[in-house]
This record gives C-alpha cells, structure tokens and sequence, in this order.
C-alpha cells in the first residue's frame, strides 16, 4: 500500500568538503565558483600527480572512549555532527532516543586506516596497535555517531557506491512517513584514500587535471572527501524536503545506461512522489562526472525531461567527486541556495572551459551570477548515479 504523503523538513545542516567547513563558508565559495580547495596531489596513485578535492580543516579528535573508532572518516563526520550539535541534542532531548532514527551513505568507511595497517602487517609482520576491524566495517560511521549520540532508533548506513547518501535521504523520509521516527539524522561521509583512487585510476576513469563536465575536451573524474549531515523532521522549517525517486536499471556494472533511461526514470519518480511537473523545477544540480558515457546520458535524460531547458550545472570541478557522500552534499548544496547563507539569490556555476561537445544534447549551464528565477515557491532537483545502474533524484523546496 502507498505511503500517504508526509511533509519533511531539514531543519539543520553541517558539512565540510574541498569548498570549506561550514555552511556560510561553503555557500561563499560555492557560489563564487572557488576552486582553489582541488589541488594537485602525489602518493595516491603510483608514478601520477592527482588533482584531488581534500579537506585541509583541523579535524576534531575523536571523543573519550571512542578510540576504536578513530578513522579520518568518522572524525569528517564529527566535525559535520558538531556544526550542529545543539540541533542534535535538542531533537533527542523532544523525541526521545528510540524516536530518533540515523542513516548515512559512505562507500569508504574507514578503509584508508584499514589499508596503511594492512600495508604495515606485508612489510612489517605485524598490524598497528591502534588496528581495529570494525573501523572499515561499512556501518562503522553510523554506529560511531549513533553510540557517541547515544540513540537507540533505527540506525545504519547505505552503500550503493555514488548514490549511496542520496539513498540515506529517501530512507530517512521513508522512517519519517512510517512513523518509526520523529527525527532522522540523515547524511553522508566519504574520505579520500589510495583504495578508490587506485580503482578508478585502474578504469581510465580519472583526470589529472582539474574535471571538465559537459565539454568536448572531458577525460575523467577527480575524486574528493566529504561529510554532509541533515536534521529531518516533521516540523516546518524554510526549506522542504520533496522527495525523490530512485531506479535500478542494472545496464552494465560500471557504465550507465547509454540512453539515460534509469536516470530520466529516477528523476520523473522524484517529480510524481513530489506532486510536481518538470516546468516546476527551478535549478538542476547535474551529477556531472566528466567522463564521456556519464554526461552524454545525463544530458539526454534532461533534455528529454526537460525540452524547455532550465538552469544546471555540475558541483564536482569545485569539490571533485565526492564518491558516497556525493548525493548528501550535492543536496546540501540545493539547500546552501534555498537559504538564507545565500545572500544574493545566486545559483551554484559550473566551471569548464566553456568548449561544448556538439554530440550531447544541450543544457542551460550555469554561468557565475546567475540568479534563481524565482524568489518564493522555488523547488531544486540533484541527481546522483551510481555503478550497476543505480540512480536518485531527490528534490528541496521551499517550505509551502
């Protein structure tokens, strides 16, 4: 049986990524287009110079008793969690623990740490004293917050590789509409480390120089680090949280479908669960990988949505590619433009060499001061896509 509609609100925000730490600092550089965090990088892939997006913030240390759980991971996440602290408590303190639910998406955990000890024990004979397992356990960021918060709702993480804390969204509205919960701490977390950057570098996937979605001279991604969390409630607050809509097309286990099927899909079941129609749509923020088979779907799945055009524009050549934290933050930037941290109405741009490729269906590209169309009743689409076909589309709102 459906769901019947349940109105959701993300009431707090805390994130840090190549951009900044926090939302004024975040919004300021997003907007002014800063791409000064992604900066070329050695040692992650042998013999190659990276261009990467890493968080140079004083990360916090982590709380007493969770030395086990120590990972550059976790600690991205604590200092996400800690911006909004106040927020946190306050909903527990209300709701109770048992009503308060956590969901996050990461795709790394803290497999870095993971990685440098299994390093040691092949060159040394022995692991760190300070090796846990449960560190690169793939719930391990969910169970650190959840214990440091001392929740006992639902609690659990998400690993559907790129889409994986846009998936955290949906499911923490989904608790939200089946009255498991009244408060739902909802996010995602992806720490940089040599295991996926070697993997990609393994599929000619990466560039190495800075990305360049949407343009003719594209060759790949760059990879960054982030954590975004949100508060989600029933209470109004300014900005909504639509819905989405997610699609499995399992084309390939690595390439999306040709066409954008699965992707025009999860975005046209974002619209339906919103109650919207595509001339609704204000602003798209494009997943915009900068490899050749992810844009040239992406802009056939939105043309075909949207023939009118409407603005657009890929956040990954300022944050680089955010792996699983990538749907969260993205939405996070969505949110950055509904808010009151954005000061002049601007629309996040998207940054390339400005050499179209005649073979992609057209976009509206974002240039730098482009302004929301409309002031009030503005509504913002992100897209995420993942491997094995796996797509999102989530959508935030002004509050009705």
């Amino acid at each position: 049986m459906p769901l019947a509609p349940t109105p959701a609100y993300l009431n707090a925000l805390g994130l840090l990524c190549a951009l900044g730490e926090g939302k004024q600092a975040v919004a300021d550089a997003l907007f002014a287009g800063d791409t000064s965090g992604m900066r070329a990088e050695t040692g992650w892939v042998s013999e190659r110079s990276l261009t990467v997006g890493a968080v140079h913030a004083d990360l916090p240390a982590m709380p007493p008793g969770f030395e086990t759980a120590h990972s550059r991971n976790n600690q991205l996440l604590l200092a996400a969690a800690r911006q909004i602290e106040p927020e946190l408590r306050a909903a527990i303190a209300r709701y109770g623990t048992h009503r308060v639910g956590l969901v996050l998406g990461t795709s790394t955990s803290g497999i870095r740490e993971a990685g440098d000890s299994i390093a040691r024990h092949v060159n040394e004979g022995d692991l760190p004293a300070e090796y846990d397992y449960t560190q690169q356990e793939m719930a391990a960021p969910a169970t650190f917050l959840a214990d440091w918060l001392k929740l006992s709702g639902p609690v659990y993480c998400q690993s559907t590789a790129c889409t994986s804390s846009a998936r955290a969204l949906l499911s923490a509205h989904r608790l939200l509409r089946m009255g498991l919960c009244d408060a739902v701490i909802c996010g995602g977390v992806d720490s940089l480390c040599r295991l996926t950057l070697n993997g990609f570098s393994s599929l000619e996937a990466v560039s190495p120089g800075p990305c360049n979605p949407f343009s003719v001279n594209r060759n790949g991604i760059n990879i960054g680090e982030a954590a975004a969390l949100f508060l989600m409630t029933r209470e109004p607050a300014p900005i909504a949280f639509c819905g989405g809509g997610a699609t499995s097309d399992a084309h390939h286990i690595s390439a999306p479908h040709p066409d954008g099927l699965g992707a025009r899909g999860a975005m046209e079941k974002a619209l339906l669960g919103a109650g919207l129609t595509p001339d609704r749509i204000d602003y798209l923020n494009l997943h915009g990988t900068a490899t050749r088979h992810n844009d040239s779907m992406e802009s056939k799945a939105v043309q075909a949505l949207f023939p009118h055009g409407l603005p657009c524009s890929s956040s990954k050549p300022m944050t680089g590619h955010t792996l699983g934290a990538a749907g969260a933050l993205e939405a996070a930037f969505c949110w950055l433009t509904l808010s009151e941290y954005n000061r002049d109405g601007l629309l996040p741009p998207h940054i390339w060499d400005g050499q179209g490729d005649p073979e992609l269906a057209p976009l509206e590209l974002v240039q730098i001061g482009a302004r929301l169309p409309r002031t009030q009743g503005r509504h913002l689409m992100s897209n995420s896509f993942a491997f094995g076909g796996n797509n999102v589309a989530l959508i935030l709102g002004d509050a009705p």
